[in-house]
């Protein structure tokens, strides 16, 4: 069975960077199904092991202007810059 690189336990959206879920996005390299980020809208799947998908879809989250999927979790002081920072070396 192919599992996924990166560490055992991800918290940080792989397309957005979004970092501030108690639940973690990935576990033991499987994505945590249920887990949605309330910041791009992405799904964790294993659609998601690919760096070129990852970057197609960051890049539409960007061109879209990158929205927030729930509004009411954006932070009063975010900034795009620093959340894209959280996103693991190996996915970006």
């Amino acid at each position: 069975m192919h599992s996924a690189p990166g560490p055992e336990w991800e918290t940080a959206c792989r397309i957005c960077g979004h970092d501030d879920d108690p639940e973690p996005f990935w576990e033991g390299g499987r994505p945590n199904e249920g887990a949605i980020c309330p910041c791009c809208g992405n799904e964790p799947s294993m659609k998601d092991v690919s760096v070129i998908g990852l970057r197609e879809n960051r890049g539409h989250w960007l061109g879209q202007g990158a929205p927030w999927d729930s509004p009411s979790f954006r932070p009063k002081d975010w900034d795009i810059l620093e959340q894209v920072k959280n996103i693991p070396a190996e996915w970006r």
